[in-house]
């Protein structure tokens, strides 16, 4: 019998709130329903477009059954933030790392005591840090993406910065991809893309130590092959002419092509959620290119050693 607490005259033996349960039928809540399934949803770009200043957030905790506060995965919060020419507007996330992509406009953010100036097409990262004042020169519209839901989850807060505040200049960003396009392997890749990194992550080559973010071209008439991975991504469409979509699913066949997908129709300023362990695969059946952001909690689960990131064959001739 373990030992007994006395408590002034009461007797304590801490086990209150002990539970067991039957392994074969625990061990996978996802399974079993008792764990919500990450939803494959889409945010229109008429949610974020009705606001001249404030903060959209593309909400889905009523899904994931996360009642403590919104998210848009288990880990992080993807939000819209816009600010009128002028305005100046506050966000405070108790977070390890913070993305922000300038989809529009310019101005600048106070980030400890010090301005970071931004425009379009610009990305920047901030660490632990408390609330930070943007300010809009001209009409700005930003996507901002945390991991506070992580951290409400964990029950912790932040003890100190894991990198520096970072900006990724918009001609930068695109310079490389265009060095990546003009490779003659390019269309031997499966995606044409540039992952964003800070110094103190070349480890785990991600842009925070939470955060993975890919700033991916999709040609005109293209089919980007399926791949899957562990980590959920918050996919932002950048730029994209009609006649752009991804489809997903759980099995891919014999020729690598996706079993019984569901098609998703990208709209520029829209966002989308593909689930962890889903097939997805991009197509532009237009005559320009599209520009498509997703941003996940891949840092974390390279950490982990959980990403589990997989490809789909080449297409046969």
């Amino acid at each position: 019998m373990e030992p007994l607490l006395s408590v002034g005259e009461a007797l304590e033996d801490w086990s209150g709130d002990a539970r067991y349960f039957e392994y074969s039928r625990a061990a996978n809540p996802v399974g079993s329903g008792r764990v919500p399934k990450v939803p494959l949803e889409r945010f229109p770009a008429a949610r974020h477009r009705e606001t001249a200043t404030g903060v959209v957030p593309f909400d889905l905790s009523d899904e994931l059954a996360v009642g403590d506060g919104p998210a848009t995965s288990p880990a992080l919060l993807a939000s819209f933030v816009r600010v009128a020419a002028g305005d100046e507007l506050i966000t405070d996330a108790n977070a390890t790392s913070e993305l922000f992509h300038v989809l529009e406009g310019g101005g600048s953010t106070l980030v400890g005591g010090t301005e970071l100036s931004w425009a379009e097409g610009d990305f920047f990262v901030l660490p632990a840090g408390g609330p930070r004042r943007h300010r809009a020169d001209v009409d700005a519209l930003l996507y901002w993406v945390h991991d506070e839901p992580l951290l409400r989850y964990l029950g912790v807060a932040p003890v100190d910065a894991r990198f520096a505040a970072t900006r990724f200049a918009a001609r930068e960003v695109r310079a490389e991809l265009d060095r990546v396009v003009a490779s003659p392997h390019a269309t031997d890749r499966n995606r044409l893309a540039v992952l964003l990194n800070t110094a103190p992550n070349d480890r785990t080559q991600t842009v925070t130590h939470v955060l993975w973010a890919m700033y991916g071209l999709v040609p005109a008439g293209a089919v980007q092959r399926p791949h899957r991975h562990q980590s959920v991504a918050l996919d932002l469409v950048a730029e994209c002419p009609p006649g752009c979509f991804t489809l997903v699913g759980r099995e891919i066949d014999e020729r690598g092509e996706i079993v019984d997908p569901v098609r998703v129709d990208w709209e520029p300023q829209g966002a989308f959620v593909t689930p962890p362990g889903l097939w997805h695969a991009h197509y532009n059946t237009s005559d320009r290119p599209a520009i498509i952001v997703p941003i996940q909690d891949a840092g974390l689960h390279t950490h982990l050693r959980s990403l589990d990131i997989r490809f789909a064959p080449p297409a046969r001739s």
